[in-house]
């Protein structure tokens, strides 16, 4: 039997949710509130079985994780100067950031204390989305401190992940504040390309990656590949220093943004290749080429925890083929940007890869998210994206 709250309005969570957030993870499931709040979806305060108070959450009538807490303080009710000062926080963390890039993550949801919130920066307009019913009821105040502190000229919310309709949300895409254009020009350690706030893969861009591209950038040489290229943002930064860039898409509007963006940054040397990677690397070892850089960033394989067998299947598949394909002494950059695959997984996937090419293959560097999305080693939400620089021996 469930107990009242000692609050008016409070949460009340089981044992086990109080286990939950000692443990350092904000989320409190369905299961473990004992007492619902009769509030609409908003912020609320929470309490243990015994009546302790445990702070505020953001409160989910509809959604599985009906609790998300936001702040540990029972003193500190968020109000419209606290959200205003977590904002303020998370963009100065990417202060040092602005020298080299104009586009980039000011807000990391969980891992800045700022759970279901998204928030990329693009030049002069931002880009949110605001993925639990908690969070989307402070909107106006999100968006009011976002203005003063940006000074953007335009905010649009891409409110259309499927996270949105498990919360009881319309999905969505909406201007809220100011005008944003339909492109937007990202300067990127001095490489140029164009994101698509409205309408482009995540909120514009794949911003998650910005560290990884310099990183190969800076170490291409020769014959480059760049599997699943679609934008062609690695092989922009590939073309600095290769002899040849083939950028591989299985989509043709993908590959002419490509030739967009190589023309952009005055390149010659990018070749746009349609066709499907897994087919088109398996032909091209047949016919005997060898690249001396290769870049393998497919999407998700594995969107569902179920779906991981699959997923391990394909990744291995990918990196097998660009294994064979990678000339003695190149250089293989390979990640996953699936959740569900955990880093074990991904390393072990590559240990087989690299046994079944016959090869011998040197770990020079593990990679993983930059500054501006920063991963939580108690919230393994926060954290999604796992990569590897190897080096052929032979």
């Amino acid at each position: 039997m469930s107990r009242a709250p000692r609050t008016a309005g409070a949460a009340v969570i089981s044992r086990r949710g109080v286990q939950r957030l000692r443990g350092g993870h904000p989320w409190i499931f369905r299961s473990d509130v004992e007492h619902r709040p009769s509030t609409p979806a908003g912020i609320v305060p929470i309490e243990g079985p015994d009546g302790a108070p445990l702070g505020f959450a953001l409160w989910s009538p509809l959604s599985e994780i009906s609790l998300r807490r936001i702040e540990t303080d029972w003193s500190r009710t968020p109000d419209a100067a606290w959200w205003h000062e977590k904002l303020r926080t998370a963009i100065a963390r990417r202060a040092v950031l602005a020298g080299d890039a104009n586009a980039y993550r000011l807000v990391h949801g969980e891992g800045d204390g700022l759970p279901s919130l998204v928030v990329d920066k693009y030049g002069d307009v931002l880009v949110v989305q605001l993925l639990s019913a908690g969070v989307d009821a402070w909107t106006d105040t999100i968006v009011s401190s976002l203005v003063e502190l940006t000074q953007c000229t335009g905010i649009l919310a891409r409110n259309d992940p499927a996270a949105r309709g498990r919360e009881g949300l319309p999905r969505e895409v909406k201007l809220l504040y100011g005008e944003v254009p339909r492109t937007v020009e990202v300067v990127e350690h001095g490489v140029r390309y164009l994101a698509a706030p409205w309408d482009g893969q995540k909120t514009g861009a794949f911003l998650d990656q910005r560290e990884n591209r310099v990183l190969i950038g800076s170490l291409a040489r020769g014959q480059a590949l760049d599997c699943f290229a679609y934008h062609g943002s690695f092989a922009l930064h590939l073309a600095k220093k290769a002899d040849k860039v083939f950028a591989l898409d299985v989509s043709a509007p993908a590959l002419a943004r490509v030739h967009e963006h190589a023309e952009r940054n005055g390149l010659t040397n990018i070749e746009p290749v349609e066709g499907d990677a897994f087919d088109v690397l398996r032909a091209w070892y047949r016919e005997g080429r060898r690249f001396d850089t290769i870049v393998v960033d497919p999407p998700a394989f594995a969107k569902t925890k179920s779906a991981i067998d699959g997923a391990l299947r394909g990744y291995k598949d990918i990196n097998l083929q660009a294994m064979r394909l990678l000339a003695p002494g190149g250089l293989l950059f390979t990640a996953s940007c699936s959740f569900h695959l955990s880093r074990g997984h991904f390393f072990e996937m590559l240990q087989d890869a690299s046994a079944d090419s016959g090869r011998a293959f040197a770990l020079r560097a593990i990679t993983g998210q930059p500054l501006d999305h920063p991963e939580l080693i108690t919230v393994p939400e926060t954290g999604y994206l796992k990569g590897a620089l190897l080096e052929a021996m032979s």
